[in-house]
């Protein structure tokens, strides 16, 4: 595994973004969901973390956005994608873990995912149902996910309130 450089997405970095999504998914729907929320009130400064080649290009890109457990504030973890030459090589687990380390340090509590069951664990992420955390749409129990990011506040009961983008 290489040293990933993370940093938070700059307004020149919207383009190569957009690049990485439509790279790495089958169709727009995520790099569009991210130009959406990017205009939303969810969209918060500094929570979306490219990890960057050698080069300083984005190949790898983790996205955090304002969401609710219930009435409690949240993070959203999605979308996260990498150039599919660069999978498997831990650019993208890097920039998911700057952006959960830059929420933690800004005083964030908790974070939930819909994601793949056998990826987010790595982060800490366990089973949302187990918190008493769900969806209003049926979704398979162990792809949704909630991770504390500090002892102190442990996780809320409740339904998770995505950003209208979301269309959940």
């Amino acid at each position: 595994m290489r040293n990933w450089i993370t940093r938070a997405e700059t307004g020149a970095d919207i383009p190569a973004i957009r690049d990485i999504l439509l790279t790495a998914f089958e169709t727009s729907e995520e790099a569009d969901l991210v130009d959406a929320l990017r205009a939303d009130a969810s969209w918060i400064e500094g929570l979306s973390v490219v990890s960057t080649d050698e080069n300083g290009r984005p190949v790898g890109h983790a996205l955090l956005t304002r969401c609710h457990i219930g009435d409690e504030p949240a993070l959203c973890l999605a979308p996260c994608a990498v150039r599919p030459e660069h999978q498997r090589s831990g650019a993208g687990s890097a920039a998911v873990r700057a952006a959960l380390t830059t929420a933690r340090e800004r005083g964030e509590h908790h974070v939930v995912v819909l994601g793949h069951p056998a990826y987010y664990p790595r982060f800490g992420f366990t089973r949302a149902s187990a918190h008493g955390i769900g969806l209003t749409i049926d979704v398979p129990d162990e792809a949704l996910m909630a991770l504390a990011l500090d002892a102190d506040h442990p996780l809320p009961a409740g339904t998770v309130r995505y950003a209208a983008p979301f269309g959940i």
